[in-house]
């Protein structure tokens, strides 16, 4: 296992990251994505701690809290320093049938922190995210609630989660000029079969130097190995009820055929090809793993062992590579030739 600084900081955090999306979930959605129990919990949390990871991702909406409950009793089942692990949570979706229930209000942030707190049996928070952008809520009211936080010592770090390039820019200049906590991570959905955050918000996270956590890294059990053209809806995976985040199958049967055959090569899942990729992109920080089965952690858990050839990452980068748009083209086209002069 190996660690990287949380963009920019000095705090390190393990190349892989413990989701909890799947800690107790009893019905509907959440009961669809994972309804593991305490025990089951236990037992996932502490294997991945064996193998080295040391940042654990959850959010108050997972389960309805019951993930940020089950996430906190099993560190203190575990007995898990508290200097021996980063927790990251998030807020944003609703928890309140209220009007003032949900968002990234200054009223909503900080009782939502002081919940999260108590669920998690925690006097701090090491990363404290907003779930997604708010459009009724001014940023400057979200990044100064999130400044208190810190100030108050109840959180160390704040990050954010599915925004767009320009909206991140922009907080992180309203930041910068009012002296406000700055953002130090994203995360956002990315995958070999999914490259569309490298159109806009890559560059921008290699200029601003923050860090990338990566979500739903198999597109959902897509890049699992269970999918194929002739098999596009595996009796026993997420997608067979729960479709989602969005695919080009077409495309993304392509990459998964060039997948198996690196897979072959290298005597190992499908899967551990597919976090391995991203494990080899320079902008990633942590990739979020989840589990609802000790094989299938096991499986991911491994993928940091794959070392792809460049040929390999060649191969899996021109079958997977974004079609040229605009500006992106232009500005490639244009700027060429100061690059030949650097």
């Amino acid at each position: 296992m190996r660690y990287n600084p949380l963009g920019q900081t000095g705090l390190l955090v393990s190349e892989l990251c413990f989701g909890t999306m799947t800690f107790g979930g009893n019905g509907g959605l959440w009961g669809q994505i994972g309804n593991l129990g305490q025990q089951d919990a236990d037992a996932l949390l502490s294997r991945a701690l064996d193998a080295g990871v040391n940042f654990i991702d959850t959010a108050n909406v997972y389960a309805e809290g019951r993930s940020e409950t089950i996430t906190g009793q099993a560190l203190k089942n575990l007995g898990v320093a508290r200097d021996e692990v980063v927790v990251a949570t998030k807020f944003l979706g609703r928890v309140g049938e209220g009007p003032n229930g949900a968002g990234a209000s200054r009223y909503h942030i900080l009782g939502q922190a002081k919940k999260s707190l108590t669920r998690l049996q925690l006097d701090h928070i090491d990363l404290y995210q907003i779930h997604g952008f708010d459009p009724l809520t001014p940023i400057e009211e979200t990044l100064e609630a999130l400044d208190t936080l810190v100030r108050q010592g109840l959180v160390r770090y704040v990050g954010v989660s599915n925004w767009a390039a320009w909206q991140i820019a922009k907080a992180l200049g309203i930041s910068e000029r009012k002296n406000l906590a700055p953002f130090r991570s994203l995360q956002a959905y990315y995958t070999i079969a999914g490259r569309d955050l490298e159109r806009e918000v890559v560059p921008m996270l290699t200029s601003e130097k923050v860090g990338l956590m990566v979500w739903s890294p198999l597109a959902g059990g897509f890049l699992s190995g269970k999918y194929s053209r002739d098999d596009e809806k595996s009796g026993d995976g997420r997608r067979a009820t729960f479709d989602f985040p969005p695919v080009d199958k077409d495309r993304g049967y392509a990459v998964i055929d060039e997948m198996r055959k690196i897979a072959e090569a290298h005597s190992v899942s499908v899967a551990q090809i597919a976090l391995s990729w991203l494990l080899h992109q320079k902008v990633v920080t942590s990739v979020i793993i989840g589990a609802k089965r000790m094989d299938q952690l096991d499986d991911n858990l491994a993928a940091v062992e794959v070392r792809l050839s460049d040929d390999e990452l060649k191969t899996l980068d021109q079958v997977s590579r974004l079609a040229p748009e605009y500006p992106g083209w232009m500005l490639e086209r244009q700027s060429s030739y100061r690059k030949s002069e650097a």
